[in-house]
C-alpha cells in the first residue's frame, strides 16, 4: 500500500482533537478497543472500507464478494467498495492486504484458490495462515462432475474403469493450471489410480465449449458455468463434489456416495484481514456478515449463483482454511504442479 492509499483511509481530525489525542499517544499506551489512527472510543467502521478481490469483475468471487458486502454497509451503515487486483491466480491480490494497515480498513475476499496456492507457489511473500486474521466464510460452490455424452460411463465409478481399460486415452479439462477444477481432477485421478491427462485451459467457457465438442472427455467444473449445459442435454452430470447433495440438483450423487469417500471438494468465499486486525473489529466484521448472510434475498442472490451461505466464527473459519491448505498440498504435491 503507498502513502496516498494510507492517507486516503486516515480521518479527519478537528485541530483541538488531534491535539488531545496525540498527547494521549504519547503518555499512555492505546486503551483496548481502539483503533490505529482513529479517535478514542470511536465505533468502527468510520470510514469507507475496501475489499481487494483478486480476480477479475464479473466473476464468482467477485459476484460473491459483491452482495456480501453491500449487505454488511447496509448493516453497518458505511460503504463498502470492491477492488479488483487481478493477477498472478489472485495472488497481487492477496499480497496486497497482507501489507495493509491492519485496522479493518482493507480486507481480502478469499477463494479455494488462495488454500491452493500456498503450496503451488513455492515463494510467495506471504503466508495464508499466517498473515491473515479470518473474519467469516461466506459461501461455497459445488463442483460437478460432467462428461460428454459420447462416453460411456453414468456414474464416476463407471468412469473410472473405463479410464482403467483405456490408459492415458481420456483427457480432463480444467479452467487452468492449479485451479480447483484443476486439482478435483487431480484429486479423482489420485483416489481412483488413473492415467488421464490434464488439458488446461483460459477458463471454464472454452473448457466446456471443448468438452460439449469431444475434444476432451470429463471435467470437475463449478455448478453455476456447468448445470445449463447438463439441462440442455449437451453434458451429462455424474456426481457432485461435495459432502452433502446439492439444492441445485437433490436427486445427483456426491462423490462419496459414488464410491469415493474422502472426496469432499467445493470452491468457497470468504473475508479474511490482515494479521494483527484488533479483536473487536473481528468481531463487528464476523457478526456483521454472518447477519447479511442469514438474510433471505442475499441467500437467494447466491442461491441463483449455485451458492451456498455459510454461518461461521473466525475461529471456524480459520480451521477450516488450515484444513484445506493442507488437503489442497497432498494434493498439489501427489499431482508434481508447480508454479514459480
Amino acid at each position: 500500500m503507498d502513502k496516498h492509499d494510507r492517507a486516503a483511509r486516515a480521518p479527519f481530525f478537528p485541530r483541538q482533537a488531534g491535539r488531545l489525542w496525540r498527547s494521549l499517544a504519547a503518555g499512555a499506551t492505546l486503551a483496548a478497543g481502539t483503533l490505529a489512527g482513529a479517535p478514542a472510543g470511536a465505533a468502527y467502521p468510520e470510514q469507507p472500507v475496501r475489499v481487494v478481490v483478486g480476480f477479475p469483475a464479473g466473476g464468482t468471487t467477485d459476484v460473491v464478494a459483491r452482495v456480501l458486502v453491500q449487505a454488511m454497509g447496509e448493516d453497518l451503515k458505511q460503504s463498502f467498495v470492491v477492488e479488483n487486483r487481478p493477477g498472478a491466480g489472485s495472488n497481487i491480490g492477496a499480497e496486497l492486504v497482507a501489507r495493509a494497515a491492519p485496522d479493518g480498513y482493507t480486507l481480502y475476499m478469499v477463494a479455494v484458490t488462495s488454500a491452493i496456492n500456498h503450496t503451488l507457489y513455492p515463494k510467495l511473500s506471504f503466508d495464508l495462515t499466517r498473515d491473515f486474521a479470518p473474519v467469516a466464510l461466506a459461501a461455497k460452490v459445488p463442483n460437478v462432475l460432467v462428461v460428454n455424452p459420447s462416453v460411456k460411463a453414468d456414474s464416476p465409478q463407471a468412469l473410472a474403469e473405463l479410464a482403467r481399460k483405456e490408459p492415458g486415452k481420456l483427457a480432463f479439462a480444467s479452467s487452468g493450471s492449479g485451479t480447483s477444477i484443476h486439482m478435483a481432477g487431480e484429486l479423482f485421478k489420485i483416489q481412483a489410480g488413473l492415467d488421464v491427462l490434464h488439458v488446461p485451459y483460459k477458463g471454464s467457457a472454452p473448457a466446456l465449449t471443448d468438452l460439449i465438442g469431444g475434444q476432451v472427455q470429463f471435467m470437475f467444473d463449478n455448478m453455476p458455468s456447468a448445470w445449463p449445459h447438463v439441462q440442455s442435454g449437451k453434458l451429462r452430470a455424474l456426481a457432485v463434489t461435495t459432502a452433502e447433495r446439492s439444492e441445485t440438483a437433490p436427486d445427483l450423487p456426491t462423490m462419496a456416495e459414488s464410491g469415493f469417500p474422502q472426496f469432499n471438494v467445493s470452491s468457497w468465499f470468504g473475508l479474511i484481514a490482515p494479521r494483527n486486525t484488533p479483536p473487536e473489529v473481528i468481531k463487528t466484521l464476523n457478526e456483521s456478515a454472518r447477519k447479511a448472510l442469514a438474510r433471505p434475498e442475499v441467500k437467494k442472490r447466491l442461491a441463483d449463483l449455485g451458492a451456498v451461505a455459510q454461518d461461521t466464527t473466525p475461529e471456524q473459519f480459520g480451521q477450516f482454511i488450515q484444513e484445506e491448505v493442507e488437503q489442497w498440498g497432498k494434493v498439489v504435491k501427489a499431482s508434481g504442479a508447480r508454479v514459480e
